[in-house]
C-alpha cells in the first residue's frame, strides 16, 4: 500500500517538512508519495496532510481563495489525520482572537497568536510529549501558545504551563516547528502511528 502525503505549500517550512517525512518513511519502509498543495483538486487524493506554519492571516487567506480550505475540513471530517505546526495551528483553532484569520475550526481551543512577543522571537526547548519515550527538542519561533481547550481537546505537552501540543481527533497541532530539527518522532506520530501503510511494516525502524 502506498502512502500519499499533502503538504499545504502556500507558505511555509515545506521542504523541511517533506524531509521529514521522507526520513520517516525512509525508516519504516513505506512506500510514500509526496504531494505539494497550492491548488484546489489535490486533498481528496491524500491518505494525510500537513499545515506548515508562515502569517497566519496569509495562509487563511490563500487557502480560502484556492477552494483549499473546504477540501482541508472534508478531510478532517473523514478522520483523515492532518499535521499543522505554528501559523497552521492558529489557522485551524476555533477561535484564534483575530479577525483577520479565517478559521477552519479544526480545534476547539482560543489561541494567543502573539504568546511570546518581540523579546522571545525563538528559542528551543526539550518536551515531554505524551506518545513519546524521550523529551523532543522543539524549537519556537514567534510561536502561539493555546489559552484554552475544549473538553474533546487532549493536551499533548505544556511549556510554562500553557498547552504547546495538541490532539483533537484526526488533528494534530504544535505551537512550536517540529521540522526545523532531525527528530522525526513528532511527524512520525501524527502521521504515520496508526495509519495501514505504515503498519504494514512492524519490524522496520521507529
Amino acid at each position: 500500500m502506498r502512502m500519499h502525503v499533502g503538504v499545504i505549500a502556500v507558505q511555509g517550512d515545506v521542504s523541511e517538512h517533506a524531509a521529514a517525512i521522507r526520513r520517516v518513511a525512509d525508516a519504516r519502509g513505506v512506500d510514500t508519495e509526496i504531494t505539494k498543495i497550492r491548488e484546489a483538486g489535490l486533498v481528496d487524493d491524500c491518505d494525510v496532510l500537513l499545515m506548515p506554519g508562515g502569517e497566519s492571516t496569509t495562509i487563511s487567506r490563500l487557502l480560502a481563495d484556492e477552494g483549499i480550505d473546504e477540501e482541508i475540513n472534508a478531510h478532517v471530517e473523514s478522520g483523515k489525520p492532518i499535521l499543522a505546526t505554528c501559523a497552521g495551528l492558529i489557522v485551524a483553532a476555533r477561535d484564534p482572537q483575530d479577525e483577520r484569520v479565517q478559521s477552519l475550526d479544526m480545534l476547539d481551543i482560543t489561541v494567543d497568536r502573539n504568546a511570546f512577543g518581540r523579546q522571545r522571537d525563538s528559542f528551543e526547548a526539550p518536551l515531554d510529549i505524551a506518545g513519546l519515550d524521550e523529551p523532543f527538542p522543539a524549537v519556537f519561533i514567534r510561536a502561539p501558545l493555546v489559552e484554552s481547550v475544549g473538553e474533546d481537546v487532549a493536551v499533548l505537552a505544556d511549556w510554562e504551563d500553557s498547552p504547546v501540543a495538541v490532539r483533537q481527533g484526526p488533528v494534530v497541532a504544535t505551537s512550536f516547528h517540529p521540522e526545523l530539527t532531525e527528530d522525526s518522532r513528532l511527524h512520525e506520530l501524527a502521521l504515520f502511528d496508526g495509519h495501514p501503510a505504515a503498519a504494514e511494516t512492524p519490524e522496520a525502524n521507529q
